[in-house]
């Protein structure tokens, strides 16, 4: 008996009822919020996604890196209607509730920060670099502000002013946010090694800015947005050591890296380096607006009270789907599972590469994975225009992807680490056929 697919195409891609909403979209929503994939939601599952037409996709894309435990887990349903049952908000800060206390004590346990760690809680990833940000000058009494090439923190001013993408996050939003500095990220691929990036951070204490004026150093542990590339463990080492010793606070950007989705809880664990500051969001909340800065209780503490906060800041139905979302990260070993199914498709890409020159590259960590497409592989000339066509080959055949990369030419990976293996392999299969149809 022939296994049961889970992808189940009926209509052309995208569907009539899809094509429908989003020409009615067109007409009523902002431009800018530009739509990846013309099809239009109606039920979601697991690593599955079910469009208004009846067709079922293998979702990669996890709501970009929202859904490490699924769409739609039971237990996160259930802990979230049981909290909306009793009350939806009063503002922690007006009227506290302790579900705010249980998680900010479970994360506040598990973030690699020395203890003690104290937690606060935000809507998104942005608002949680912001508030890092804030958390560091109070505490260092200290404007500047280190950030790296290739990064990604968001879109609000000071998280926009780290980010490093000008196309299409920057375009014409300027100015931004004063003292605000950038320096490389090592990038073996791209010929930036350890050295010359931990160089080019000392020299920029020299050309750039005083150390003694420097609140933070902010990094992702693996880029995101900048193409899935990993910090070597000695790079993470050596920013820890410049932090030391300048008193600089060292602040880990794990919104998209974090809750297993590198093969360990945070992607920081990796080098064996404890961060001063954590910044959290995606995947805790499931798909509800959550966020998090947790760190060292003294840094935490050095804001004066009201200095941080907000109207919705950890809500309390987010909290609760955000413990349920531990339980089931825990009780279902889903760190040691995107560990294992990093390795298999790690592998598939391996072969891939050997087989079709125009992907130059294959990195990550766990099942952070992703694969750079080039016209060429001694020039390593980027070709966003080979992602993208596979990206759209993909979605003729079922299967969701998300390219990424300063350039749009790498291509991604954020399965819900709950994917069975049979849907696992489908989507791979998929993939490679969307290669082969591009690519031969």
């Amino acid at each position: 008996m022939a296994a049961t697919r889970a992808i189940q195409l009926r209509t052309e891609i995208p569907g009539p009822r899809s094509r429908e909403i989003v020409e009615r979209s067109a007409k009523a929503v902002a431009a800018p919020l530009s739509i990846t994939f013309p099809i239009v939601v109606d039920s979601a599952a697991g690593a599955t996604l079910t469009d208004v037409d009846g067709n079922t996709f293998i979702d990669f894309a996890g709501g970009v890196g929202c859904l490490n435990v699924g769409h739609s887990h039971p237990d996160v349903v259930a802990a979230v209607h049981e909290q909306v049952d009793r009350f939806v908000h009063t503002d922690y800060t007006i009227v506290p509730y302790e579900v705010y206390v249980a998680l900010a004590e479970r994360l506040g346990a598990l973030v690699p920060v020395a203890a003690p760690v104290k937690g606060a809680f935000f809507n998104s990833g942005a608002e949680a670099v912001e508030n890092a940000v804030k958390f560091a000058r109070a505490y260092t009494k200290r404007p500047a502000v280190i950030a790296f090439e290739g990064a990604f923190h968001g879109r609000t001013l000071m998280a926009l002013s780290l980010t490093s993408k000008s196309r299409p996050y920057k375009e014409g939003l300027g100015p931004f946010a004063p003292e605000v500095y950038r320096v490389p990220f090592p990038n073996e691929y791209r010929g930036v090694t350890t050295g010359e990036a931990l160089a080019a951070l000392e020299r920029a204490f020299t050309t750039q800015v005083a150390p003694a004026n420097v609140a933070a150093i902010v990094l992702e542990p693996v880029q995101g947005e900048g193409g899935f590339v990993p910090a070597p463990a000695d790079f993470l080492q050596g920013v820890r050591r410049i932090c030391d010793r300048h008193g600089i606070v060292f602040v880990s950007d794990e919104v998209q890296t974090g809750f297993g989705r590198t093969g360990r809880l945070f992607a920081l664990e990796h080098a064996g380096v404890q961060a001063d500051l954590v910044c959290v969001a995606k995947s805790i909340g499931n798909g509800l607006p959550l966020s998090g800065v947790f760190g060292r209780a003294e840094i935490m503490d050095a804001p004066v009270p009201g200095g941080v906060g907000g109207t919705y800041v950890g809500n309390p139905v987010a909290l609760a789907a955000g413990l349920a979302v531990l339980d089931a990260i825990e009780d279902e070993e889903l760190v040691e599972r995107s560990a294992s199914m990093g390795e298999t498709i790690r592998t598939r890409m391996l072969g891939w590469q050997e087989r079709w020159p125009a992907i130059g590259d294959v990195r990550g960590l766990g099942s952070m994975l992703a694969i750079e497409f080039v016209s060429d592989r001694a020039t390593k000339q980027p070709a966003p225009e080979c992602a993208q066509a596979v990206i759209g080959a993909a979605l003729e055949r079922g299967l969701l992807l998300l390219s990424c990369g300063i350039y749009g030419n790498c291509i991604r990976v954020l399965v819900p680490l709950t994917i069975p293996a049979d849907e696992l392999e489908e989507a791979l299969a998929v993939w490679e056929e969307a290669l082969a149809a591009t690519l031969e």
